[in-house]
C-alpha cells in the first residue's frame, strides 16, 4: 500500500502544525498525515488541545483512539447514554469517529494523543510501553510503524534518522524487511499499521 511507504523520518515537535478542530471548538497539532495533502487522509496522528467542554468532531468511516497525555482527565460521553472517563496517567480509548461525542474536562484543559484511521483502508494496534534499553521494531511490505516518545529520549542504532525527544514523532515505513533498534529510557507509545484485512 503506498501511503505506507512514505518516507521514514523523525517528525520534531517544532513541526507539528496547529490547526482548529472542524468544528472550530478546540486546536489540534497535526503530527502527521498520509496521503499529505487535503482531507482525503488514511491515516492522521495528532494532539488535541481541549480548553473547554465541546462536541467533538465527527469522522464517518474512521476509527479513532485517545490517550490522555496531559492533565486530570477527560470525561467522553455518548449519544447512547455510554460514559468513559480517561484519566491520567496516559489513559485511552478506541471509538467509532461516526460517534456522536461530548467531551467534558474533569478538572482543567488537557492535550490527548488522537490516532485515526480510515477502517476501509487500514487497521491499527496502538501499545502503550516503557522504554527501557532497546527496543526493536520490525517494518515489512505491508507493515509500518509510528512511535511517538511520551517521555523521556531514544535514538535509533547505526540509523540516519535524529535522536527523538520528549514529545516527538517517528514514522518508520513499510518496505523490505527492516530491523529498528530504538536505544533510550522513557515511555513510548507505538503504533502498527497495516491495510486493512
Amino acid at each position: 500500500m503506498e501511503i505506507l511507504t512514505a518516507p521514514s523520518r523523525v517528525i520534531p515537535t517544532v513541526d507539528y502544525r496547529r490547526e482548529r478542530w472542524r468544528n472550530g471548538l478546540g486546536w489540534t497539532r497535526e503530527i502527521l498525515r498520509l496521503p499529505g495533502q487535503g482531507d482525503d487522509w488514511q491515516l492522521r496522528l495528532s494532539i488535541a488541545e481541549i480548553e473547554q467542554d465541546a462536541a467533538f468532531s465527527a469522522f464517518p468511516g474512521v476509527e479513532r483512539e485517545l490517550v490522555l497525555l496531559q492533565g486530570e482527565g477527560l470525561r467522553l460521553r455518548f449519544a447512547d447514554g455510554r460514559c468513559e472517563t480517561l484519566l491520567p496517567p496516559y489513559q485511552r480509548l478506541r471509538f467509532a469517529g461516526e460517534a456522536e461525542i461530548s467531551g467534558e474536562l474533569v478538572d482543567g484543559t488537557t492535550s490527548d494523543f488522537n490516532l485515526m484511521w480510515r477502517r476501509d483502508a487500514l487497521q491499527a494496534e496502538l501499545l502503550h510501553r516503557p522504554l527501557v534499553g532497546s527496543m526493536l521494531f520490525f517494518t515489512e511490505p505491508q507493515v509500518a510503524w509510528a512511535v511517538h516518545l511520551l517521555a523521556g529520549q531514544a535514538e535509533f542504532e547505526g540509523n540516519t534518522l535524529p535522536p527523538l525527544a520528549a514529545g516527538d514523532t517517528a514514522w518508520l515505513a513499510a518496505g523490505v524487511r527492516t530491523r529498528f533498534a530504538l536505544n533510550g529510557g522513557g515511555e513510548l507509545l507505538a503504533i502498527r499499521v497495516s491495510p486493512a484485512a
